[in-house]
This record gives C-alpha cells, sequence and structure tokens, in this order.
C-alpha cells in the first residue's frame, strides 16, 4: 500500500494519457442529467467531482450508491457506471437497469462483467489498470471522470490542466505532505476521528473517512459547514476528549462559512481540548482537494502502523461476499 500511494501523482498522469487515447460517442439525444454509479473505493470519485463540478455544470448530477436509479432516469440520462473489477453487483444491476430505460451509458473499469456488458451493447467503455485495492486507484476514475466530462462539453478542459497540475505539485512537496501525515496520524491514534469541511469539500472527507476506516482499520465520521451548526455542533455539548477533532481549513469558503467554520472550531476545541487543522494548498478547488486526499492517504497509512493493523486486509468484505452468493 505505501508503494500505491507513492504512486498517485503517476497515477494522474498515466490516466490523463488514457483519458486522451478515448474518443467517446455522441448522445443520440439532448442529456438533461447525469448519474453516476459506484460504491466505495470505486465510487468516491463520483462524489468527488460532483463537488468539483458543481459551480460549472448545467444540468445535474446524481451519484448513486445503490442496486436501483431513481425514478427520473430516461432516455435522457447518461449513466456513468464505475466499478474497478467490473464485478461491483450494485453498480452492474444499476447498469442493467440503466440499460433498460434506454440511459445513456458509459463504463470506468479494469475489466469484469461490466467491461464485457459494454462490449455486448457497443457502450463505451474506459479500461483503466487493474489488479490492485480500488481505494488505491482513485487517480484513474477521477481523471477519466473529468475528461469525459469535458470531452462531451458539460465542463471546461481546463480541469484536466488542474489535475495535472496538483500531480506536479505532490511530487514537489511529498517530504511535507508526508510530515504532516504523520503528525495527523499521531493525532488521531487511540482516539475517534471527526472530519470538518466546507460543504464543497464533502466528497474529499468521505474519502478520508473510507481511507481511516479501510486502511487503518479505525473508526470516525464527518460532516460539513454549515451544516452541521444546525445539529452536530449541539451534540458536542457531550464532547470530550476522546473525539480527536480534523478542520481542513481549505482558504475558498463563502465569507459566511469563514466564519462560522472559526466560530465551530472554538466550541469544539473547549470540548475535545485539542484539534488538527490542515491548511490547503493549491491554486483552485481541484489542487487543493487533491493535496488533501494525499495527505490524507499517508496519514491512512501510519496510523496503521500505530495500530499495528494490515493495511491489506478486508477480510470482513469478503465475507459479506461470500454470504450474499449464497443469497
Amino acid at each position: 500500500m505505501k508503494k500505491l500511494i507513492e504512486e498517485f501523482p503517476q497515477n494522474i498522469k498515466d490516466a490523463i494519457q488514457i483519458g486522451n487515447a478515448h474518443h467517446f460517442t455522441k448522445p443520440t439525444r439532448e442529456i438533461k442529467n447525469i448519474i453516476i454509479c459506484g460504491l466505495g473505493g470505486s465510487g468516491i470519485g463520483a462524489k468527488i467531482v460532483q463537488n468539483w463540478t458543481q459551480g460549472e455544470i448545467r444540468i445535474p448530477i446524481t451519484c448513486v450508491n445503490e442496486y436501483t436509479l431513481p425514478a427520473f432516469a430516461d432516455k435522457s440520462t447518461l449513466v456513468i457506471s464505475c466499478s474497478y473489477s467490473g464485478n461491483t453487483e450494485e453498480t452492474t444491476m444499476a447498469t442493467d437497469e440503466a440499460h433498460s430505460k434506454g440511459c445513456h451509458i458509459l463504463g470506468i473499469t479494469s475489466g469484469g462483467n461490466l467491461k464485457a456488458f459494454c462490449a455486448k451493447f457497443d457502450y463505451d467503455c474506459i479500461i483503466v489498470p487493474g489488479g490492485n485495492p480500488p481505494r488505491s486507484a482513485l487517480a484513474f476514475s477521477l481523471v477519466q471522470l473529468l475528461h469525459y466530462l469535458s470531452q462531451q462539453g458539460f465542463i471546461s478542459p481546463q480541469c484536466i490542466a488542474s489535475i495535472n497540475n496538483a500531480a506536479d505539485a505532490l511530487s514537489n512537496d511529498l517530504a511535507s505532505i508526508q510530515s504532516i501525515g504523520m503528525e495527523l496520524a499521531n493525532f488521531l491514534y487511540k482516539k475517534v476521528g471527526v472530519y470538518y469541511a466546507e460543504t464543497k469539500y464533502e466528497g474529499v472527507i468521505v474519502r478520508a473517512r473510507q481511507q481511516f476506516n479501510e486502511n487503518s482499520k479505525y473508526l470516525g465520521w464527518h460532516h460539513v459547514i454549515p451544516e452541521m451548526n444546525h445539529n452536530e455542533l449541539v451534540g458536542w455539548g457531550g464532547g470530550d476528549e476522546r473525539f480527536a477533532p480534523v478542520f481542513f481549513n481549505t482558504g475558498d469558503m463563502h465569507p459566511r462559512n469563514k466564519k462560522r467554520f472559526q466560530i465551530t472550531l472554538d466550541a469544539v476545541q473547549k470540548k475535545s481540548g485539542n484539534i488538527f487543522i490542515v491548511d490547503a494548498k493549491g491554486e483552485n478547488l481541484i489542487e487543493r482537494s487533491i493535496y488533501f486526499i494525499h495527505i490524507v492517504d499517508w496519514a491512512s497509512f501510519y496510523l496503521c502502523e500505530l495500530n499495528k493493523a494490515d493495511i491489506m486486509d478486508i477480510e470482513i468484505i469478503d465475507y459479506l461476499k461470500g454470504e450474499l452468493a449464497q443469497f
């Protein structure tokens, strides 16, 4: 896993080359909405890209982490199915439904049933390198989603330049990123992690929670500002030093959220005793998000070492799949 984390910047570069080599079928109907299907490490890229594009794209994007599609899915819907293995049962079943509804379909996968499905029905399918844990392949889903959306004219191609710049920045700042990751891991050790950011970074902190879950065998939760100011902030009345609050200071908040952030930080610190602030680097939303993602990836690796856990172990998920196979 350490090697896979190290390769994240190069994965971005490789993914850009894969995207540039693809030329996609133009939908025969006007696309009025987009659904991106995926779960876990295969699906988190959809949530992050939804956040990244919401200030530009003119049609709604819905993320589906389930077996079924929303009722509005029809022939004017673009369905992008993301399954790293190609065999995620929720995603493949949702893709079957998309086909039955006449949706325009794109697959992003390394192979498996999704690749075969797209070949059978002549749908576009981007093939990415396989054989690794899906959580380590985030770069490929992020870049392919951005590439397809920009190639089809839904968003500006500037997004590809931004993620390429982000990859360069990670490589140039690796020692500092690893150092912050180690500090964050030590802060979280033997406590319950709580991750906060502004709403447009929710995908990033969901990814953080997932990485600590899978890599570090560690539980925690996340919430966003301003929504948490209307509920969870009151819950901190029962907070204490068991909790390890992590605030992602993005530098690009709405002015009202910037004030909320500081008030929330002060209130939480009074209850928890300590807080950890991760300050952003980058010129835009994409660059800052990639910076955060890489810090957390390293932190999850170091926290796994502190916990003396097996970073590659997903035995409980394998057990779940085995039980479902008998159903």
